[in-house]
């Protein structure tokens, strides 16, 4: 992978002041479908006088001049400007160099920036000073810290923040993609950017106007797709998560010298838990997960049996609203950070990352759940991405449109999955080993599967091969008796279960039972550590969620035993 700009394309975080003088021309008129939006008042709304006052002593005054910067697209965002006089034009950019204005504030009592201020994560959008400006500013901190103590301020403010996000989102501002729909490699880095977030657009690289221009300049390789160019015009080639990652400036930085009092590695519903409940507590925290907020429940595509959703909830929402409760008590996140090794020699104990950056803790919370256990087929790596899928998400389901597809496995996942891809795929073919669903599903799943008449459950039937050129073409297995079969399709969901991720404990010597589970409290043989029962064989070691052995495969006992564990943490530090 190299890293370019784009002609026209700016990497710079600053601008000269003249150039200000373009933002009143008729290319920069306000983007009127924002206006319209039901939730418009909601995103934007002017703090009267007495909430000004109140917000105002969390923060510092501040002036710009006309033609600054407040932020602009792809630098972290200094925190929330609270407009005392003056006029600031947002404007949502992509690497091509489109503008568009999404709003401008010209009213005391409006504030700007979006949800990500609470993370120190890089802006999505520009803000121009139109007008000098009058200000106050509330960093990160400052920005908590008013959320705690002012409740009905902070959820009228951190409302319209997790909105303007969503806006954001919707209108595709931020990272260009550029390849052939359905890519493998496009396909990941699509989901990547969705579950953090991140706003995005993908272009087809044989039909759009811009991804053919772009491509004209840039003659690249075959090997070279997917290309990916950044808010500030830089262009990547077939990057990994990790390098379009750097190239956001999503990379959270650490302080070497402090010493948390809780790391938490793992940001799935377990984690997340035990970041709300301890930072609201007032323990200093660090979260820690490679990819994204909601680890495997993050990928369902509907959660219906999780208490107070009657409605049910999507595996992301729900993350996502944990994701930024947490950080609103003042969790540190670290997302994407890939962790290498835990050192438990010595207190403080140490989480190394796989850039070899440490993190000391008094407390480390294993939350790492499982991987996605893949079953053995011949050929199965060779269509990973391209054919077989281990999540069902939007991305997919819009690969799968009108076409047959195959899903493998009897759990809840399973089932979820199948309910959501019947509304999109032309049939789905559940395959499983057992003689029915009755003793691996919930009854209200297995029910609704029964009902769709576009999907048909294959019993007693296992995988046997895969076949296909450039992409999945055809699926073997064999049924009841011996007999083989085959069915030709593009794509095959596997939820086959998981195995738990713990290769990373081996440094550390965390008992572990005979699957490569945590064992915990009466589990483990020292007498002195079973009065904390979730407490692994390592003072201040604890495991939650589905790393755990014994634990129950379900959200809402993975959020009880996030929150369970902060009490046995708070008697350790005591």
């Amino acid at each position: 992978m190299s890293n370019e700009s784009v002609p026209g394309g700016d990497t710079r975080t600053s601008e000269p002041a003249e150039d200000a003088s373009r933002i009143g021309d008729d290319r920069m008129v306000e983007d009127p479908s924002v206006r319209d939006h039901p939730r418009y008042q909601q995103m934007f709304p002017v703090l009267t006088d007495a909430e000004v006052e109140r917000l105002r002593r969390f923060g510092n005054p501040c002036h710009y001049a006309q033609g600054d910067y407040l932020y602009r697209a792809g630098s972290i965002c200094p925190g929330v400007f609270l407009l005392l006089s003056g006029k600031i034009r947002i404007v949502g950019r992509d690497g091509l160099g489109h503008e568009r204005t999404i709003h401008t504030y010209t009213q005391r009592g409006e504030f700007t920036s979006d949800v990500t201020q609470l993370s120190r994560k890089p802006a999505v959008v520009d803000a121009h000073v139109v007008e000098d400006v009058e200000a106050v500013l509330l960093r990160p901190d400052e920005l908590s810290a008013m959320m705690v103590m002012e409740a009905d301020l902070g959820e009228k403010i951190i409302r319209a923040l997790i909105l303007r996000r969503v806006l954001v989102i919707e209108r595709g501002q931020g990272v260009v993609l550029v390849g052939a729909p359905g890519n493998a490699r496009l396909l990941a880095l699509q989901n990547f950017l969705r579950r953090n977030a991140f706003p995005n657009m993908a272009l087809d690289a044989d039909q759009d106007a811009d991804a053919i221009a772009l491509l004209a300049r840039l003659t690249p390789q075959a090997d070279d797709f997917p290309l990916v160019v950044c808010p500030d015009g830089t262009v990547l080639r077939n990057p990994d998560e990790g390098q379009l990652a750097s190239c956001l400036g999503l990379i959270p930085e650490f302080d070497p010298t402090h010493v948390y009092d809780v790391a938490i590695v793992g940001a799935g519903p377990a984690g997340l838990a035990t970041a709300v409940y301890a930072a609201s507590e007032g323990l200093s925290v660090a979260v820690l997960d490679c990819r994204a907020p909601g680890g495997q429940a993050g990928t369902s595509a509907r959660i219906e049996n999780y208490l107070g959703f009657p409605t049910g909830i999507t595996g992301q929402a729900l993350a996502g609203r944990a994701f930024v409760q947490a950080q609103k008590f003042g969790a540190h996140i670290g997302i994407p950070c890939e962790v290498k090794a835990l050192h438990c020699g010595k207190h403080p104990l140490f989480v190394e990352l796989a850039d070899a950056r440490r993190i000391a803790a008094r407390t480390v919370v294993i939350a790492s759940g499982a991987e996605y256990r893949r079953p053995v087929v011949e050929g199965l790596e060779r269509f990973e991405r391209c054919g077989v899928y281990y999540w069902a998400t939007p991305l997919e389901a819009r690969l799968c449109r009108k076409e047959p597809v195959l899903l493998v496995g009897g759990g809840n996942s399973a089932g979820q999955a199948a309910v959501f891809l019947a509304s999109h795929a032309e049939h789905v073919h559940m395959l499983i080993r057992g003689t029915s669903l009755g003793n691996t599903m919930s009854h209200y799943l297995m029910e609704r599967v029964g009902a769709l008449p576009n999907v048909t459950l294959h019993t007693r039937v296992e995988l046997s091969a895969l076949e296909g050129e450039t992409r999945l073409e055809r699926v073997y297995y064999r049924g009841p008796g011996g007999v083989e079969g085959s069915m030709t399709t593009h794509h095959l969901f596997v939820f086959i279960g998981a195995v738990p991720n713990t290769s990373w404990l081996n440094a550390c010597g965390v008992s572990l039972d005979s699957k490569g589970f945590v064992l915990t409290g009466p589990d483990v043989a020292e007498a002195a550590l079973q009065a904390l029962p979730l407490q692994t064989s390592i003072e201040g070691v604890f495991a939650i969620g589905d790393v755990r052995s014994g634990s129950t495969k379900r959200v809402a006992s993975a959020v009880g035993e996030g929150a369970a564990v902060v009490a046995q943490i708070h008697r350790f530090l005591s």
